[in-house]
């Protein structure tokens, strides 16, 4: 074989990608492993050049010398539910781009997966973001002491938080259904260990007596579409002209029943969803919901998770941040059914 076949095979090391770069070694090991410790050309220059050498880090090696394995777990309770399809590409946008690669795992909807999966994977990762942590607020403020961590739509003491305001969103899709003659709401409630879950019912509530109009909690029903069936039969059983559900996958399955049991919407019931997933616009009828910002939650959680572990990086001091919501008004709300009798209606 001639040398230049043997250098073919030779592996890039971290060695070319400085001499290429001209920079020394150390200051490319810091820029793919701690990029925030080295100033954003310098670290883009040693990105660009690593990825045209197809330089790829020993991952062992580099955890056994800096201690640092240079990948972030993600932490979502379903994946197969389109809202963390936001979340996952924000967080894979951002952590690619500081150097970083993204570990997702399902915990199943089950708090006890959660907290087994960190911990037995925990020599895998650096930190951690938990997308919608079913984890109770005591366990989760042990878990920050222990692991840097950053929860999405939580609000626990002690623990950096990327917040989604849907709770301020229910407040105006009361207001809405309200605008259209719905005096009696139903809540259909998601899983009992969603924390987002309480705060929208309290703020249902509230809202609720502020317009002095019946509320209803119906459930706990799981975030799936296929539970559906049961919210929607629920909801026929109360008195509601109108319901506002957990999230969209829920809202989705309640519009499938009751079309297959003859129930027009929104003749005859208002389905508000939350989240503006992917689907929300196309299904039958369109449907009204609580639009967020879902993949910048995902790239605001890493910036806030690279400020624990990279002091100095664009994270700064910020330990917890808000995104608000809005109301997205489509087909799936209308005025409120009139309750004529029979008699009324006859000619």
């Amino acid at each position: 074989m001639s040398e230049a076949g043997d250098d073919a095979r030779r592996a890039v090391t971290l060695a070319d990608v400085a001499s290429k770069a001209g920079v020394a070694i150390s200051t490319a090991s810091r820029a793919l492993s701690n990029p925030g410790r080295v100033n954003a050309a310098t670290r883009e220059r040693i990105a660009r050049i690593a990825a045209e050498l197809g330089y790829s880090p020993n991952s062992p090696a580099r955890a056994l010398t800096s201690g640092r394995t240079g990948a972030i777990a993600v932490l979502v309770s379903d994946v197969t539910n389109p809202f963390y399809f936001g979340i996952i590409k924000g967080t894979q946008r951002q952590l690619k781009a500081s150097g970083y690669s993204q570990l997702l795992i399902d915990t199943e909807e089950s708090d006890q997966n959660e907290d087994d999966l960190l911990h037995r994977l925990r020599s895998s990762f650096d930190g951690a973001v938990l997308a919608a942590s079913r984890l109770s607020d005591r366990t989760l403020a042990e878990l920050a002491s222990q692991l840097p961590i950053v929860a999405v739509n939580r609000q626990t003491r002690g623990v950096s938080t990327v917040f989604i305001d849907t709770p301020k969103g229910i407040e105006q899709a009361v207001e809405h259904l309200v605008s259209l003659g719905h005096r009696d709401i139903a809540y259909v409630s998601g899983p009992e260990t969603s924390w987002p879950n309480e705060g929208r019912w309290r703020r249902f509530v509230k809202a609720g007596k502020q317009h002095a109009v019946t509320t209803r909690r119906l459930g706990p029903f799981s975030p799936l579409r296929s539970a559906g069936a049961a919210a929607a039969d629920a909801l026929l059983n109360t008195g509601a002209t109108a319901a506002i559900a957990f999230n969209d996958l829920l809202a989705i399955g309640m519009l499938q029943h009751l079309a297959a049991r003859g129930i027009r919407v929104p003749g005859e019931m208002s389905i508000v969803g939350c989240d503006d997933i992917f689907g929300a616009d196309f299904c039958n009828p369109p449907l009204t919901t609580l639009t967020a910002p879902i993949e910048q939650a995902g790239r605001l959680a890493v910036t806030l998770l690279l400020a624990q572990l990279e002091p100095g990086s664009d994270g700064g001091q910020r330990r917890s941040t808000t995104l608000p919501t809005h109301l997205t008004v489509r087909s799936s709300t209308g005025p409120a059914p009139s309750h004529r009798s029979i008699d009324q209606e006859m000619p």
